[in-house]
């Protein structure tokens, strides 16, 4: 059984210590008045496509908020005097827009960025913005080369110079590539170089290629056609340099570039290229070899690489050799960066700028963007050389102060603001922490803090009055407290205060020391027979106020747990085992901050068919420990390790595991490096660079595994810059304004060497803009990138490094930016095709902020006052319609549509299903004509309405029954008693105008002066008139007044004066 364990880093301890001066890591808080900071700009040679807009960047912070300005050319540049140019909203960053035309090219110069506010100026580096150029190749006619074969040839490209400077490669006219060897090959100029021509060359043309990688275009030479002269032999001949020529030449190259050294020969046989630095060896772990050894490159070359480095190319002839003279410049580098400087009134400091370079970089110091010669005096300040002294400073002086440090090969800007700040102490943590750490393991209890003079700071322990320092407990300036060993009697509230003259602050840390989690029993090597059962034992012991978690691994991967698997508190039971269960079973126990393994091997034996041997035999054990490792054959990546075997113990040796143990990442941690059959006792093992490696051998046979032998010898292997990057990259966020960049860190082996790094860069997909970069320590395995825009594609890189330079360019992966809420679903509308259903369409929202999971619609019936339940539907993302069959053609409803992200539900789209009786009759005259209650009420007025006309045909056709009174007071005599049968007299007063009433000209008649009328003789509803101007109606005896008021209302409801109506 194996045992390893691992401490778990905490949440809340802070893992590097600021060791340096407080000053020097000092922050000013946002809420307090500040001058300027730049927090971001663009490049310094900035090159554009001209296809896309052009972005320059420029953003800051400061209280007041600073306020942007630019100059171009050294030339105030007016923003807003050019339509294409716009500054971002609280930000100084430029934006050319060229969709509605413009030349980039115009825009081509110098830019400088200014941020100022109330307590000075901060300035951006110098960016040279320049358009990408790709231009076309000049038309040549290329004459057939001749060569003999046997002699040497250079086709020469030549390529368009463009910006950036192409990508060379060479193929055919037909677009095949043409095969490169020591023998013929593509200098760095883009030549292509034969050291020998064959015959066989002459079987294709070549054609240069040149490939502008900020057009995305590949522009083709003319091809060269060969024709090889043949002779009967080919002369064997002394190799010669084609490139460079003669023996000897220069070269300058800067401080941190690559140094690339080339040397390509003629010769029959070809030539072989050797190098060498004369007085001294080639920098090991810094040097490659490139192009079929004709090139040598050193990473990050210094001043130390300088000298005379020679290549020496030979063959059976013979050998010549060419000497490079290499001087090593440097642009200026930083030695001291000037930091902010914070002080308090009557106090002093000083800002330092101390750079170097070569030649030696001058120092020029301006204040707000301006030569410091031709500021306003300032009585407390010193300007010496590279350093500014400050002496009594006085509220009201606050400044930024640049250093500009400058040589023939480049120049640095840094920013440093001085501000002048009389605040009283605050802590930058919050008030009440929790911090849970493990015993016996150091811990960190970290008391960030500000103030202006800068606080003093004391930790006490349960509100004791003795200070915390010395003896188990150490204090920082920055306000950490280290506790060497954490005890249980460490326990306790710990109070952190900061004090000045203007007050002081405090915080209280509660720390709570845990039990370790530890193992007691683990699994042992295990030989079952196939089929049967074995239990795998796994005991742990831990601190109860801990959440335990214990998984299985098998073969260093998570075991899945099974129909034939168990898993209990005790261990895992595997039932029926079968061969493909064979492997290493791994046990991981483990809490919040820390964890335990251990490890066993299980082997499977196969059932025989073959009768029991019932022969006595001896007793079978597992094996003894191999012995006497020695190692020998020592090479730069491998070395050979040898042992003697142990006792098999009446059972062969299957297998024997080789583990490795290095004292720098992980010491006393043994991993599996290889394995080996049971009839070997020597193994050449393959090596990592920059590993102390030391190793151990374990023999293997059916019962179980031996102990591990004793350790073997340390072998150091040289440092090597990395081979691979880290994998699982990927990018996400975790608030709407930022993307947490992660990784899977390279391990021990993976290192190759000290001070392992990790350049971590990014950039926006859709802008193009330009890389930006930070370099962790290759302890972390994320980084967040703060204040991006909302859910924003990022192209990323990770890179490693190390003291021996950096690792292959890495693979580009997309991450994307945090999600916020998304905006309402577009286009929402509700429609009601008929009294059964209601339809809903929307669309996707405008913003989706985020990737889109769904929709979310509630719903809810109304009718008037009354309200039913609520209704939750949830849709899929490509969902954008919905179907509502509705329970009653009375009730309304009212909707609420949201989209959602993962973060949660957006605005709603809300509405209202329109009035069910308005849109059946505005939609559905149609349906209603072929309803059966419609029909039947049409067929009942149709026959009403045949009655009447019946009736009326009768009434009509009797003539001269109709007698009228003269005089409506007159009693009716008892011939008029004949009304009642319906029978009138009719005489031709009859056809003159009723007294009181007029003819109006559509027919119907007005009351004039007198309140009689026609309707005061009829059963209720106006008279109306034939085309004839008849009268149509029933002339009755009018009744009191009062009893004709009160059957009024009942009169006027009557069906039959209904049809009158109609008719």
């Amino acid at each position: 059984m194996v045992m390893q364990r691992y401490l778990l880093t905490y949440v809340g301890v802070v893992l590097t210590l600021y060791l340096h001066h407080f000053i020097r890591a000092i922050e000013v808080p946002r809420d307090l008045s500040q001058p300027p900071t730049i927090t971001k700009q663009s490049v310094k040679n900035y090159i554009v496509d001209p296809r896309d807009n052009i972005i320059i960047e420029c953003e800051a912070k400061g209280n007041p908020f600073p306020i942007f300005t630019w100059t171009r050319n050294g030339k105030f540049f007016n923003v807003a005097k050019d339509p294409r140019v716009s500054m971002r909203r609280k930000s100084g960053t430029l934006s050319i827009d060229f969709r509605s035309g413009g030349r980039p090219e115009d825009y081509e110069g110098e830019y400088q960025c200014f941020a100022r506010n109330d307590f000075g100026t901060a300035i951006s580096n110098k960016i040279v913005l320049q358009v990408s150029k790709s231009p076309l190749w000049p038309k040549e006619n290329l004459d057939i080369q001749e060569v003999h074969e046997g002699a040497p040839l250079i086709l020469a490209c030549n390529p368009p110079p463009g910006l950036p400077p192409p990508a060379i490669f060479w193929m055919s006219s037909s677009m095949e590539s043409i095969h490169q060897d020591k023998r013929v090959s593509q200098g760095q100029n883009g030549d292509l170089y034969f050291s020998n021509v064959m015959q066989e060359d002459a079987l294709t043309d070549y054609s240069c290629n040149a490939r502008f990688a900020f057009t995305h275009t590949i522009q083709q030479k003319n091809p060269y056609t060969l024709k090889v002269l043949t002779t009967r032999g080919v002369t064997e001949r002394h190799p010669s340099f084609m490139y460079p020529t003669g023996t000897s030449s220069s070269q300058m190259v800067l401080r941190g570039e690559d140094l690339l050294l080339e040397c390509i020969a003629s010769g029959v046989p070809t030539p072989d290229i050797n190098w060498h630095k004369r007085g001294g060896e080639l920098p090991v772990g810094r040097i490659s070899y490139e192009n079929f050894r004709k090139a040598l490159r050193i990473a990050n070359v210094s001043e130390e690489d300088s000298g005379e480095y020679f290549c020496l190319a030979s063959n059976k002839v013979g050998s010549s050799r060419h000497t490079v003279s290499v001087r090593v410049k440097a642009a200026p580098y930083w030695l001291d960066e000037p930091e902010n400087l914070v002080l308090a009134p009557g106090e002093g400091g000083r800002l330092i700028c101390r750079a170097n370079g070569n030649p030696k970089p001058s120092i020029q110091w301006l204040v707000n963007g301006e030569p410091i010669e031709s500021s306003l005096p300032n009585p407390s300040r010193e300007v010496n050389g590279d350093t500014v002294m400050f002496r009594d400073a006085q509220i009201g002086s606050s400044a930024v102060y640049q250093c500009n440090a400058s040589n023939d090969h480049g120049y640095l800007l840094a920013n440093a603001f001085v501000s002048v700040l009389d605040v009283s102490p605050r802590i930058l943590a919050s008030r009440n922490q929790l911090m849970k750490v493990i015993q016996n393991n150091r811990t960190l209890l970290d008391c960030p803090f500000f103030g202006s003079p800068i606080p003093t700071t004391r930790w006490f322990k349960n509100g004791q009055g003795n200070t915390l320092d010395g003896g188990n407990y150490r204090m920082y300036e920055n306000g950490t407290l280290e506790i060497i060993r954490a005890r249980k009697e460490d326990q306790g509230t710990y109070t952190c205060v900061a004090t000045n003259i203007l007050g002081k602050a405090e915080i209280q840390v509660r720390l709570e020391v845990k039990d370790p989690t530890r193992i007691t029993t683990g699994p042992t090597d295990t030989v079952p027979k196939k089929g049967s059962t074995i239990h795998l034992s796994c005991r742990v012991k831990y601190d109860p106020t801990l959440k335990l978690t214990v998984t299985w691994l098998k073969d260093d991967s998570t075991l899945y747990i099974g129909n034939r698997m168990k898993k209990d508190e005790d261990g895992l039971t595997i039932y029926g085992v079968s061969e493909k269960d064979q492997g290493y079973y791994t046990c991981v126990a483990s809490t919040e901050l820390d964890r335990d393994t251990a490890r066993a091997h299980l082997t499977v034996l196969a059932v025989s068919a073959s009768p029991v041997n019932r022969i006595t035999t001896f007793p079978k054990a597992r094996p003894e420990r191999p012995r006497d490792l020695e190692l020998t054959d020592l090479a730069e990546r491998s070395v050979r390790l040898t042992w003697i075997p142990g006792d098999d113990n009446n059972s062969p040796i299957t297998d024997y595991i080789v583990e490795f143990e290095e004292d720098k990442f992980q010491p006393g941690v043994w991993h599996n490096h290889s394995r080996y059959p049971g009839s070997v006792n020597s193994a050449v093992l393959r090596l990592a660079p920059y590993v102390n490696y030391q190793f151990r051998v374990i023999a293997v046979n059916e019962v179980g595994s031996s102990y591990p032998s004793l350790p073997s010898e340390r072998y150091q292997t040289n440092g090597a810059r990395p081979e691979i990057n880290p994998t699982g990259v990927q990018g996400s966020g975790t608030s709407k304004n930022n993307m947490v960049i992660s990784w899977m860190p390279l391990n021990a082996t993976q290192a190759y060497g000290p001070k392992l790094k990790y350049v971590v860069k990014w950039r926006r997909r859709d802008t193009r803009e330009s890389w930006s970069n930070v370099t962790v320590n290759g302890d972390v395995s994320k980084y967040t990138v703060t204040q991006t825009p909302t859910y924003v594609t990022y192209e990323i890189k990770v890179q490693a490094e190390n003291e021996f330079g950096r690792a292959p360019e890495p693979d580009v992966v997309i991450g994307y930016s945090g999600e916020d809420l998304p905006s309402a679903p577009r286009y929402f509308k509700i429609r009601q095709p008929n009294l059964e259903t209601i339809t809903l369409e929307w669309e996707h929202p405008e913003h989706p902020n985020g990737i889109l999971i769904g929709y979310t619609l509630r719903y809810q019936a109304f009718n008037g006052s009354k309200t039913g339940r609520t209704i939750l539907e949830n849709f899929s993302p490509n969902q954008t319609k919905f179907l509502l069959q509705r329970t009653d053609p009375i009730s309304r409803y009212r909707f609420d549509l949201r989209s959602r992200t993962q973060i949660g539900e957006g605005e709603p789209a809300k509405g209202e299903s329109p009035s069910p009786l308005n849109e059946a009759y505005s939609k559905n005259q149609g349906d209603i004509a072929t309803q059966g209650w419609f029909i039947g009420l049409m067929c009942a007025i149709a026959l009403l309405v045949l009655i009447l006309l019946i009736v009326c045909f009768i009434k009509r056709s009797r003539g001269g029954k109709y007698p009228v009174r003269e005089n409506k007071d007159v009693p009716l005599d008892p011939d008029d008693q004949k009304v009642d049968n319906g029978s009138f007299d009719y005489s031709d007063e009859d056809n003159k105008p009723l007294q009181g009433s007029q003819t109006s000209l559509d027919g119907t008649i007005k009351q004039q002066e007198s309140d009689d009328s026609l309707v005061d003789y009829g059963e209720g509803g106006e008279g109306q008139f034939n085309e004839d101007g008849s009268f149509i109606g029933q002339y009755t005896v009018k009744k009191d007044k009062e009893e004709t008021e009160g059957n009024e209302s009942s009169e006027a409801t009557s069906p039959v004066n209904a049809i009158y109506s109609l008719a």
